[in-house]
């Protein structure tokens, strides 16, 4: 099979890492893929929102199955332009990806089909945002509606700051079109959980659990990113909970998508606040998180290639799914300055230099000249595998030091359970 994934970070990596592994495939490619990528994949400069030059590339060379790994061509309807050319394509389409590209549209599945979620608004322009702050208490959550690379939440531990959001998002435009409608909600207690599960049309089958760090810095201090680090399993996955789950949000879940025909092939991505072994749900992302993935597929007996297959043509069983024993932790090294303003172009040293136990998962890396260099906010995904998550940790520890580049960012709390 020739294979195709789109994408450039280090979910992107991890899933070209674990495709790679089977013996299904023939021949990978990755556009734009990253240095990291490019040890093990084709790499084709091509942006992910460029859907026509993706389509015309899969066609003139064959492409078995082309695997989306962002979130923007999925909304943007990459499943469907591929799946009219006769194409296998592994990501929901247009329609389902609404999940991702409109917290509104999620929100109101929730409420229609009884998922358990925070208590919400959502408003169309400042004024009525600002007044329906009047229905929630402090601490308080505003979201812009669209998609702004996981930047776009804001937690709110004071009526002003919320009042500073919705302008900062509806009249500075802070994250531009996809401030155009904010969502309003209570904020939630417990501790956070993700969940990354195949749909095959018919069936969710969820996948080991993981739990990631949002805040930038030690003690959950510090803006949002995109995740600075995850562990998997996560230990407050009890029978109780997943027996909760099965029945108040998975079953729903699949429900909901038979009664709005909604035709779901691929990953749904449930972001968990878990408390007494009950759960809301936080959100849905339509494709595998990051740095979700980084310790999930490392955990991942099967053949990733053929369970997504089975995805797509809807006979997906939980018997395709089988794990390792083993714990695993990433600990994700950033551009100093990240999530707000940050340099590129650092050299990285050390890269050969970890113990064979450690992978290294590329982000925001590219080659200059000869040497690997920084690219993005998040760099690198330094992951371990071992028999637990301390040990996992503090191997991880022991090797990130060895990696050098100039204002290297990280948390070193990460999975210190």
């Amino acid at each position: 099979m020739k294979v195709l994934v789109i994408g450039s970070g280090g979910r992107e990596h991890a899933i070209c890492w674990k495709v790679n592994q089977s013996p299904l495939v023939e021949k990978l490619y990755c556009m734009p893929g990253n240095a990291g990528i490019g040890e093990i994949a084709e790499c084709i400069d091509t942006k992910v929102d460029d859907l026509d030059a993706i389509v015309e590339f899969a066609l003139e060379n064959n492409i078995d199955l082309t695997i989306i790994g962002p979130e923007v061509p999925l909304v943007l309807g990459l499943s469907d332009r591929l799946n009219e050319k006769g194409l296998k394509a592994f990501g929901p389409n247009k329609m389902a990806s609404e999940f991702e590209g409109s917290k509104a549209f999620s929100k109101r599945f929730m409420e229609k089909y009884n998922i358990p979620t925070a208590a919400y608004g959502v408003y169309n322009n400042p004024k009525d945002a600002l007044e329906g702050l009047e229905n929630f208490s402090e601490p308080l959550v505003v979201k812009a509606d669209g998609l702004a690379a996981g930047k776009g939440v804001l937690i709110c531990e004071k009526m002003e700051e919320a009042v500073e959001g919705i302008k900062s998002i509806m009249e500075s435009r802070q994250f531009g079109e996809a401030g155009d409608t904010v969502v309003v909600e209570e904020f939630l207690t417990g501790i956070e959980a993700s969940l990354l599960c195949f749909v095959d049309g018919d069936r969710i089958i969820p996948m080991e659990s993981a739990r990631d760090y949002k805040k930038a810095f030690d003690n959950d201090e510090g803006l949002n990113t995109g995740g600075m680090g995850c562990f998997s399993p996560n230990p407050i996955y009890t029978d109780k909970l997943q027996k909760y789950l099965d029945e108040n949000i998975l079953s729903n879940i699949i429900d909901g998508f038979k009664e709005d025909e909604i035709d779901y092939h691929g990953i749904l991505f449930i972001g968990l606040m878990i408390e007494n072994d009950e759960a809301k749900v936080l959100e849905f992302n339509v494709r595998f998180g990051d740095p979700e993935t980084q310790v999930v597929l490392p955990r991942m007996k099967s053949d990733l290639v053929e369970v997504m297959l089975k995805t797509i043509e809807g006979n997906l069983s939980h018997k395709d799914l089988e794990w390792h024993e083993k714990e695993s932790v990433t600990v994700v090294l950033a551009s100093g300055g990240y999530p707000e303003e940050y340099e590129k172009g650092k050299i990285i040293t050390g890269l050969d230099s970890v113990d064979d136990d450690i992978i290294v998962f590329h982000a925001g890396t590219k080659f200059d000249g000869d040497d690997v260099v920084t690219n993005g906010g998040r760099v690198l995904g330094v992951t371990c595998v071992a028999d637990s998550i301390e040990k996992a940790r503090k191997r991880i520890y022991e090797n990130v030091p060895k990696i050098e580049f100039e204002k290297k960012q990280y948390r070193n709390d990460i999975a210190k359970l």
